[in-house]
């Protein structure tokens, strides 16, 4: 993640730098946004850009805020970055929050973990789908709660295993000093529709509210007693602990007086990220995110040998479609809103609930319509800066930055004689071939901050083309 702040003289050569794709390939950029700024916007004031080199040099250049907010938005409308980051929220609403000695210096690429210089990113994320009983649809509260103290120690864990391998020093003194960890959500969707609650409800935050309260509450208690047995990380600073915002909105009066007595064993403990690998192989919403759409449509050559387009349901859909004998999606009740069709207002406000009981912060794509316009996006980050987010992306269905998922089929196929051969041999995502007869495998060994792997390479001579690879990881490493 490439980020800057909104007071750099280079800000609008920034915004605009992701319309060129060959100039910032590998990175996603963000601009880090002040209450300051934000208030001008609102105000429609003259805004000072400004950069003071080492030499004492200061160049300073004035813009109208508002502007310079529409410049942003804009591009955001296009191209779907940059991101915002409301950087005085993601500094003064955490539980370092009023201690002088630590700084953050930057976000992780998907700008859910803010960390110092030298910081690591350590996540795991708790499935909420998992504690819905389905049969009476209730929250499985217990189980719950215990099982925040098994994730808090068990990350808490990694992080011991894993601190003597981080290759720069820098980041093995962060990590020894602060101890961050970041425990997340992912199933949010689909426990709201095992409930009968729609996303987009009033129902549906207050309960969200009542939760995130519960799982931060838990996670700092079990963070106590760890502190308890091990001691608090070492620049623990009790008085201003125990002053921060964070602690005071997310605690309840027992937990509190365990911290006050044992410290906390982690500086950081609460992040959620998109979840997007561990979500699609459990079958689940991502996050906090809805779900992306009841069906996809999926492309297939490896039995008809040609392109062929299917409907696939997402598995809840699928599931309960099958439970009820529905046959068409359009029967599904109510409560089962997509990004597609929920109110992208009211997606925010959700993201807001779960920010007061998060830590760190959270990653978040908002999807609007192709139809959207650009004052739907200035009026969309607006919202998010008055509902207290940290960060916020906003992608917008057709804009001119291709999109990862669609839900439709392509309007033109091409015909197969506009087909060149390397498009011929080049295969798409969701396609496979069998494997050529001469493929013969080439063994390397790599030796990684996190241990040893084995890379196997399976290349064809008559094809001249690699057919297949997998990493065998072996040692005592840690995650990397």
């Amino acid at each position: 993640m490439i980020s800057i702040d909104c007071s750099h003289p280079d800000l609008e050569e920034f915004i605009e730098i992701k319309n060129d794709l060959t100039r910032v390939t590998k990175a996603n950029i963000s601009v880090r946004v002040s209450d300051e700024f934000m208030k001008a916007v609102e105000e429609d004031k003259e805004w000072e850009l400004s950069f003071e080199t080492e030499h004492g040099d200061k160049m300073i250049k004035m813009v109208n805020a508002k502007n310079l907010f529409r410049l942003l938005s804009k591009n955001n409308f296009s191209m779907a970055e940059p991101g915002i980051l409301f950087w005085d929220r993601i500094e003064n609403y955490n539980l370092l929050s009023e201690d002088p000695d630590f700084h953050y210096a930057g976000v992780n690429p998907c700008a859910e973990e803010p960390l110092p210089a030298g910081g690591s990113c350590l996540l795991g994320s708790i499935n909420l789908d998992a504690y819905v009983d389905k049969q009476n649809k209730k929250f499985k509260y217990d189980e719950f709660k215990q099982d925040m103290h098994v994730i808090v120690k068990g990350m808490n864990d990694v992080l011991d295993q894993g601190l003597p391998l981080h290759p720069l020093a820098i980041q093995r003194e962060t990590v020894r000093d602060w101890r961050q960890i970041g425990i997340g959500i992912m199933g949010l969707a689909d426990m709201l529709i095992h409930l009968d609650m729609q996303y987009d409800t009033d129902e549906a935050k207050k309960f969200c509210d009542d939760l995130g309260f519960m799982m931060a509450n838990e996670a700092i208690c079990a963070n106590a007693l760890l502190a308890k047995e091990y001691g608090s990380y070492p620049k623990y600073n009790k008085d201003v602990v125990l002053e921060s915002e964070f602690l005071c909105e997310n605690t309840d009066s027992y937990v509190y007086d365990l911290v006050k007595e044992y410290g906390l064993r982690n500086s950081q403990l609460l992040t959620i990220a998109p979840t997007g690998t561990l979500s699609t192989m459990l079958g689940i919403s991502g996050g906090i995110e809805p779900i992306f759409s009841l069906s996809y449509t999926r492309k297939t050559e490896s039995v008809h040998g040609k392109d062929v387009y299917y409907k696939v349901f997402t598995k809840i859909a699928d599931e309960y479609m099958k439970e009820q004998g529905l046959t068409d999606e359009e029967e599904l009740p109510s409560f089962f809103v997509t990004a597609q069709n929920i109110d992208p207002f009211k997606r925010v406000e959700m993201q807001g609930v779960w920010q007061r009981h998060i830590d760190a912060s959270i990653s978040s794509t908002v999807n609007l319509p192709n139809s959207a316009t650009v004052e739907d996006v200035e009026a969309l980050y607006m919202h998010a800066w008055k509902n207290g987010l940290k960060g916020m992306t906003i992608f917008r269905d057709g804009c001119d930055r291709a999109a990862i998922l669609t839900t439709s089929k392509p309007k033109e196929e091409k015909k197969e004689e506009q087909i060149n051969e390397e498009e011929m041999n080049e295969l798409k995502r969701g396609e496979w071939k069998s494997l050529a007869e001469d493929t013969y495998y080439v063994k390397r060994k790599l030796v990684i901050g996190c241990g040893t792997l084995k890379l196997f390479i399976g290349y064809s001579p008559s094809e001249n083309a690699i057919q297949d690879l997998y990493i065998v990881k072996s040692g005592q490493g840690g995650w990397c």
